[in-house]
């Protein structure tokens, strides 16, 4: 399936129905008094983090999510049926926001989260209600409120623990291909990757992380030149990020420079990106000569000052790939021991309208 990460939808909350107005009628019972019935609350809308979806191309078709009405209430005291909640399954991921103010509604990261999107109108009150020793024929009730409306834009942003960050043909695809199921299209010329790609990475039994390959970014990026702007934002939610540096680039142009320049695009284009951990990969050991290798290398790391974890690999021959997967396992292992242990917290289930009662209630 194509993959599509942004949709804008318009959610539509149930109204409430209408009180009646109305009075009793029966042969021997003069002057029954009132008996027009509550209208019912209308439903609300909500959304809940799946697993079984990986895109919002369904959203591009159906644009529209409407929760039911509240029926109008009737004679003989009859409260009218509450309009039933409408739940709308998302992928996780996915970041909810008012398209108007861009005010972010829901964040739904967890698989089986339950969030409130619009609140459904509440019920009109029938005659009834209004009944006091003062008025005992009320001629009066109320209409239920309108239930709230919301264009809504969807962003879905992809779960990932490694991220892989770098030039158009740096390798990043050949490189989750070799250590992953993942079949994202390889070719000897850029920007073959046009849309994130996912890939389980196992290491051994039980253990296993999700790698990120996204569109390769271009100098510019920053400022919406390319593809791979488009998706750094995927990049958000990882661990750990991988700087792929090209040793042989097709173009013959200089890696310490252009790992040089994608660092700096990162940084304009999100702070807290660009200070995520990232370890430093260099792809492609296979098409440079053992003896300029090691220099190549030093250039890179010089340029960048760089001090963290570096790694060499021929994803093609899988050269130094276990190695790196091994690497990253330990480390996510390592900060998720680091972290204190959270007690699961059960998905809230949509509230019944019961327990929540109309001011007029009281």
């Amino acid at each position: 399936m194509k993959f599509v990460d942004e949709a804008v939808i318009q959610v539509i909350a149930g109204d409430g129905g209408n009180g009646c107005v109305s009075f009793r009628r029966e042969k021997y019972i003069p002057r029954g008094g009132p008996d027009g019935g509550d209208g019912g609350h209308g439903g609300s809308v909500y959304f809940r983090a799946t697993a079984d979806l990986n895109t919002l191309a369904d959203f591009r078709h159906t644009r529209t999510f409407s929760a039911e009405r509240g029926e109008n209430g009737r004679s003989k005291n009859m409260t009218g049926a509450a309009g039933e909640d409408l739940i709308v399954d998302v992928p996780v991921g996915t970041v909810v926001k008012e398209l108007d103010t861009e005010a972010v509604i829901a964040d739904m990261a967890e698989v089986g989260q339950v969030t409130k999107i619009v609140q459904g109108g509440f019920r009109g009150l029938g005659n009834v209600r209004f009944k006091s020793s003062v008025n005992r024929a009320p001629r009066e009730s109320t209409n239920g409120s309108e239930g709230e409306r919301m264009r809504a834009s969807l962003e879905l942003k992809v779960l990932a623990d490694v991220g892989l960050l770098g030039y158009p043909n740096a390798g990043k695809s050949t490189l989750i291909r070799a250590v992953s199921a993942a079949r994202p299209k390889v070719a000897d010329y850029p920007f073959t990757t046009l849309h994130p790609n996912l890939g389980v990475v196992s290491v051994d039994r039980l253990r296993s992380f999700v790698m990120a390959d996204i569109p390769g970014l271009i100098e510019g990026a920053a400022d919406g030149l390319g593809l791979g702007h488009l998706f750094l934002r995927h990049l958000n939610r990882t661990q750990v990020l991988l700087h792929l540096v090209d040793l042989a680039p097709y173009d013959n142009s200089d890696p310490a420079a252009a790992a040089v320049a994608l660092v700096e695009e990162v940084r304009r284009y999100d702070d807290e990106l660009a200070n995520k951990p990232r370890w430093l990969v260099f792809s492609k050991q296979d098409l440079v000569p053992e003896d300029e290798l090691e220099a190549r290398r030093q250039a890179v790391i010089d340029a960048l000052h760089w001090e963290g974890p570096v790694f060499t690999v021929a994803a093609i021959t899988q050269q130094g790939t276990q190695e790196l997967v091994r690497a990253i396992m330990d480390e996510l292992e390592r900060v998720a021991a680091e972290r204190a242990p959270k007690t699961p917290v059960q998905a809230p289930r949509p509230p019944h309208w019961e327990e929540h009662e109309s001011p007029g209630d009281a």
